[in-house]
């Protein structure tokens, strides 16, 4: 037989993991012996060397990491047939979904949502998982099967995922409460995935100096610009439960919008239990606008 074993498909994993056979044993409760057998198996079965192995540890040769990525969903298609079946079979569902999501959907779109789904499958964990939405980001990670659904900006550019937009919301400047003119203030910038139209509208705003402070977590903008730091041009999701020393201003006419959705992996989107988080997510609506919204 030239298919891998579960036994095998976790030794991958582990040494990719761990960087080193020893710590993938370790991991796995065997001998150093019994995992460089089980690699050596693999990679006789797969016709390709999968790992390099030297003194620094063992590192993914490109033939391996392709096994790794298949590897992480087959283990993880295994672990939700056996939920899905024990479902079918109980009445209740039990295990855990591995969730992935940019900061400001963490904090204020999937607390509800979490709730909902909660109520009706109580035996099951959703472990949510913040990872910034940059490059491959979060469908990275669900393509990798490091998580089984994520909550990111689209579009996305990752091939053979599934993917639909659940809502679109507009970008708003972000600036001190009572400034005169927060147009003229030093702008605040931060790392996020944006449309090649949001990139060439921002590039045509003459208005827009180069940023003065650039960060990483949108968070950390509105404490920044609740401080008098500067203004920050922002999804509006990012401005709720914005310290209340910040104040938002509309763009005008023309202003990109963030479009957010879910990507799953056509297999897992067929789980009854990855089904009814994604009937939930797709519950989700845009943030409202502030009630009073300042004008520059």
């Amino acid at each position: 037989m030239d298919d891998l074993t579960p036994a095998e498909l976790r030794v991958l994993v582990a040494v990719d993991g761990e960087g080193s056979v020893t710590a993938a044993g370790v991991r796995l409760g065997l001998t150093q012996s019994a995992v460089s057998h089980a690699l050596r198996a693999a990679e006789r079965k797969m016709g390709a060397v999968l790992f390099q192995r030297g003194r620094a540890g063992a590192r993914a040769t490109a033939a391996g990491r392709a096994a790794v990525g298949h590897a992480r969903h087959i283990l993880r298609l295994m672990e939700v047939m056996r939920a899905d079946t024990r479902a079918a079979a109980r009445g209740e569902a039990t295990g855990t979904i591995r969730l992935a999501a940019f900061r400001s959907a963490a904090f204020h779109l999937l607390p509800r949502v979490l709730v909902r789904f909660g109520r009706r499958h109580p035996k099951v964990t959703v472990d949510v998982r913040v990872v910034p939405d940059l490059g491959r980001g979060i469908a990275g990670e669900v393509a990798d099967g490091r998580a089984d659904v994520g909550v990111l900006t689209l579009p996305m550019y990752v091939d053979g995922l599934v993917c639909k937009e659940l809502y679109e919301e507009p970008y708003v400047l972000a600036h001190p409460l009572g400034h005169p003119d927060p147009r003229s203030l030093p702008m605040i910038d931060w790392h996020e995935n944006c449309s090649g139209e949001t990139r060439r509208w921002l590039a045509a705003q003459e208005w827009i100096p180069p940023g003065d402070i650039t960060v990483e977590d949108d968070g950390v903008v509105m404490s920044m610009v609740g401080h008098g730091l500067g203004a920050a041009i922002v999804p509006r999701l990012s401005t709720v439960d914005a310290p209340a020393r910040v104040a938002t201003a509309e763009l005008g006419e023309g202003a990109p919008r963030r479009r957010v959705g879910y990507v799953t992996t056509r297999e897992l989107a067929g789980s009854a239990l990855i089904r009814d988080l994604l009937g939930e997510l797709r519950t989700l609506r845009a943030p409202a606008a502030p009630a009073a919204t300042p004008h520059p």
